[in-house]
């Protein structure tokens, strides 16, 4: 059954489609969900529901923390522009900040499958670059039918200046996505 439903929310009141899924599509499948995550409660929500799909349609769970990679500006010389100081990096140190991301990394994704995981299987991805294309790739390389993903709910000129990997990733994923608001209690 497909039906409609009215939510306000600002003043306005809008319009939200809903559906009972045995009755609408009974022959959609979801076998595989990629849950993209960082170390914020709007991902540890967006988990939740993602592994709660994961148990109902007893399916395949990814899960998949980008690693943004840290640029620190120099100059030819190797003095910081912003703090007038000597800033030789070298490779090691630069290889010792990776290592400390990816630990971290690894550490937020075995948190989110010891909390939520249970039984399932679970598949483990950890990339490098800009967070939407990351799990855009993930869910490819997964072969994922859904990715969700939280949402920090930013807005004006935060959302402006930040982006929005949510927006992002919506737009351009070849699979339905499934963006879990994070509702701030007032």
């Amino acid at each position: 059954m497909i039906g409609l439903k009215y939510q306000h929310k600002q003043n306005l009141l809008l319009p939200v489609c809903y559906y009972i899924y045995s009755q609408s599509f009974p022959d959609m499948k979801i076998s595989k969900i990629l849950i993209g995550i960082d170390d914020s409660k709007y991902a540890e929500h967006a988990a939740e529901y993602g592994f709660d799909l994961a148990h109902k349609f007893n399916a395949e769970v990814g899960v998949v923390n980008i690693i943004e990679p840290l640029l620190v500006p120099q100059t030819s010389a190797g003095i910081d522009p912003l703090l007038g100081a000597g800033m030789a990096s070298t490779m090691a140190e630069d290889l010792e900040i990776m290592d400390i991301q990816k630990s971290h990394s690894g550490t937020i994704v075995e948190n989110i499958i010891k909390k939520f995981g249970g039984d399932i299987q679970v598949t483990h991805f950890t990339e490098y670059g800009p967070t939407a294309d990351g799990i855009i790739n993930c869910s490819k390389e997964f072969g994922a039918d859904l990715v969700v993903i939280g949402t920090h709910s930013r807005s004006g000129l935060d959302r402006l200046l930040m982006g929005s990997v949510a927006e992002h990733v919506v737009r351009h994923s070849e699979v339905p996505v499934l963006v879990v608001p994070f509702g701030e209690e007032k």
